[in-house]
């Protein structure tokens, strides 16, 4: 073993200590009486709340991640389904919150659509009632490859974060075409992302390179789920490692996306080790500065966010389809959902680019089961 694979080794080991009390934090956000779990401790006192969608599937993802689906009591799984089907809306088929700000935010929206779908199937079960692609048309813009091309380029990338997560939108709807039609929209879309990239970054829009990475991580879906290859990707890695080793990255978002890329298109890339080793320590150091007294992590630098589809926004930056908050917390300086499922996300990631297999954080997890056995 190499000098820098020890230290990477080292490092792994030392990131590992971040989570000591992270599970008995993440079985304290759990609500029998919903078959919920709260986004965050503040949540549980805001009057006449109960858990929502996206915090709830986190938690179920935060699960499988720690290899603990399977030792769920039974009747907590059954709470589970229960609360994901009471989300789903019988005439529309989609999944809502009770705050009714979430259905004018279509990026909210189809984020609670395919949490809910994809908890419910995790948990062997199904929606009640027919989904929208089932049931409804597609839209209009997605008429004909050129609709969607146009659609696009109305696209706002002021802010490439939302700009490009908003571009996303429709490839849900993409991949439920025939295969024809499918093969002609996508090399639509590719063309068109292809001749708005920037040659110098390998970015997407506008905003900080913090921004700008987490733009660039949004639209890799529309590559990873369709099977293309990603343009430019020495050009993303070198900027990202440009980005990390001299901005501060405030939100953990910031943290775990260029991880994400790295880890997601990594194997066409040669990541020298000891470049690796200091990725991964600029990590750690940015992880510890969101790692909370409760145990959890904050999405953002100064405080977990109260309304987490809406981004805090500095002085000077755009941020466009700014929609109307939704609040599931009081923004306080505490451990929140978003961000401790993203921390066990950037852990597996940085795994993943060590060329080390990913285990679950035994035995920390037991603490956990022994928690949550305690209320059956």
């Amino acid at each position: 073993m190499t000098t820098s694979q020890q230290q990477i080794q080292e490092l792994l080991t030392e990131m590992d200590t971040l989570f000591t009390d992270f599970y008995s934090w993440l079985a304290g956000q759990y609500d029998p009486a919903s078959g919920g779990f709260y986004y965050a401790q503040s949540s549980f006192e805001i009057e006449n709340f109960i858990p929502d969608i996206e915090s709830t599937a986190q938690a179920l993802n935060i699960l499988a991640r720690s290899g603990l689906s399977n030792s769920l009591p039974e009747p907590m799984k059954q709470e589970i389904v229960t609360f994901f089907q009471k989300k789903q809306d019988p005439v529309t088929g989609y999944f809502y919150d009770a705050d009714p700000n979430m259905r004018k935010d279509e990026v909210m929206v189809m984020r609670g659509l395919g949490y809910s779908t994809g908890s419910l199937r995790r948990l062997g079960s199904a929606p009640q009632y027919p989904l929208p692609h089932e049931s409804q048309a597609r839209p209009d813009y997605l008429k004909t490859p050129e609709t969607y091309v146009a659609w696009l380029q109305d696209v706002d990338l002021r802010n490439s974060w939302r700009g490009c997560d908003f571009m996303g939108t429709p490839n849900h709807h993409i991949a439920k075409m025939e295969e024809a039609e499918r093969k002609q929209f996508i090399a639509a879309g590719q063309a068109y992302f292809a001749s708005i990239q920037d040659p110098e970054t390998g970015f997407w829009g506008e905003g900080n390179r913090y921004i700008r990475i987490s733009g660039t991580f949004k639209l890799s879906a529309f590559y990873t789920h369709f099977e293309v290859p990603l343009p430019n990707v020495e050009r993303i890695y070198e900027t990202i490692l440009q980005c990390l080793r001299e901005d501060e990255a405030r939100d953990m978002c910031w943290i775990r996306n260029p991880i994400d890329l790295l880890g997601t298109f990594g194997h066409v890339l040669t990541i020298p080790q000891e470049e690796l080793a200091e990725i991964i320590q600029i990590t750690i150091a940015n992880m510890r500065k969101l790692l909370r007294a409760d145990g959890g992590f904050s999405r953002e630098i100064h405080q977990s966010p109260p309304a987490p589809n809406v981004a805090q926004v500095k002085e000077g930056e755009f941020y466009p389809y700014m929609p109307i908050p939704v609040p599931i917390g009081k923004g306080r300086i505490e451990g929140d959902m978003n961000a401790g499922t993203q921390a066990l996300l950037i852990r597996e990631f940085c795994h993943k680019l060590a060329g080390v297999e990913h285990q679950p954080l035994h035995p920390l997890t037991d603490t956990f089961i022994q928690t949550i056995q305690a209320h059956y």
